[in-house]
């Protein structure tokens, strides 16, 4: 392995979606190690790159990177010619670093806890850093529909990371399909990185035998 060799740890059917249409957007070239939940994600060799025993990670060269969101941050910044974030000091990083991580955060928890049928207790959503997932629910639609993307017209990585975040929801029924979420979703899914990754990933995922 060379110093800036890029090696892609995951499976097909995680969170790992988001990070394969991330190194497409970037167009960098990498390895895939494929895990398997019941064996391979819990073995001491994969362990020693994330000890959460998670999906999706990253070795680039000697530096690891978990969790997706900053995967996705960093890959911006290590490949600069996609221009997936705006430059370093633009006020209008901060706005994208803003959808990023309330996808990372608000949106992760709330919609986590919605689908596990955990509700807030009346008068505790001061205690949630997400409040109700109605709320989050109402700042994510007004979010997509500013404009064709959440900076306005420019695509970013906050894009690739929210977005999933919305497409995995209502294609598992975890976010309610609204218009403007249909909308946003379409726009974005349909981008060639896009399509090219799920592709990838759909070829990955194992067949089910025939019965007969």
């Amino acid at each position: 392995m060379t110093r800036d060799t890029l090696t892609f740890y995951t499976n097909p059917m995680s969170r790992g979606r988001i990070i394969r249409w991330m190194l497409e957007e970037v167009g960098a070239p990498y390895q895939t190690v494929l895990l398997d939940y019941d064996t391979t994600l819990k073995a001491p060799e994969y362990l020693a790159v994330n000890p959460m025993g998670k999906v999706p990670a990253i070795r680039h060269g000697d530096v690891v990177v978990t969790e997706t969101a900053a995967i996705c941050a960093y890959l911006t910044d290590i490949f600069p010619h996609a221009k997936l974030a705006p430059p370093s000091g633009h006020r209008a990083r901060g706005v994208y670093y803003r959808w990023l991580f309330f996808a990372a955060g608000p949106v992760e928890a709330a919609v986590s806890n919605h689908a596990l049928g955990f509700v807030v207790p009346e008068g505790r959503d001061r205690m949630m850093g997400y409040g109700t997932y109605e709320r989050v629910m109402e700042v994510l639609e007004d979010a997509v529909s500013q404009g064709e993307y959440l900076l306005g017209d420019t695509f970013t990585a906050a894009d690739v990371y929210l977005g999933s975040h919305i497409g995995f929801g209502m294609q598992f029924g975890t976010i309610e399909k609204r218009p403007a979420f249909e909308r946003y979703w379409a726009r974005i899914s349909s981008r060639p990185a896009a399509v090219k990754a799920r592709q990838i990933d759909d070829a990955l995922i194992p067949k089910k035998p025939v019965e007969t």
